[in-house]
């Protein structure tokens, strides 16, 4: 495995490479460091670089599987969000088939944060939680990012 370590403004992100594929984006605690660089890995950086500076909408990058068939199922329902959309867990759980605190327990499994936006899924009553970075602050920074970003 590669991995590089690279500065967001939701702070330092651990990029993880597998076999050629994104397997995890980490919220970084300052203990890791910048060991590698791949092509791949570049490509990532440059990707989360231009979805930060409100360039970028989608990701166009090879990604290990999720770990069970209704993750890989709730993947890609977060993946057909619109930027600066969102949807509720209730919502995705009638796309992947599941049920709500299916799709939450599937968001917190989420390994690829903001590549697969897990952010843009919310609580039938409000903004519902978020384990990444500074949790529901970190949650709030991406939506207002996608909202008031350029199109791109």
């Amino acid at each position: 495995m590669s991995a590089c370590l690279i500065e967001s403004p939701v702070g330092p992100l651990l990029l993880v490479e597998d076999a050629g594929k994104l397997a995890e984006i980490r919220f970084a605690t300052g203990d890791e460091s910048d060991r590698d660089d791949t092509p791949l890995l570049a490509r990532a950086r440059k990707q989360l670089g231009e979805y930060f500076a409100g360039r970028r909408r989608k990701f166009d990058l090879p990604m290990v599987p999720a770990q069970t068939e209704f993750q890989q199922r709730v993947r890609a329902a977060m993946i057909s969000i619109p930027c600066g959309r969102t949807l509720s867990y209730g919502e995705i759980a009638l796309i992947a088939g599941g049920a709500p605190r299916a799709v939450g327990r599937a968001c917190g499994a989420n390994r690829l944060p903001i590549v697969v936006p897990c952010h843009r899924v919310l609580a039938a009553n409000g903004i519902g939680g978020y384990s990444g970075g500074t949790g529901l602050d970190t949650k709030r920074f991406l939506l207002a990012l996608e909202i008031g970003g350029p199109a791109g």
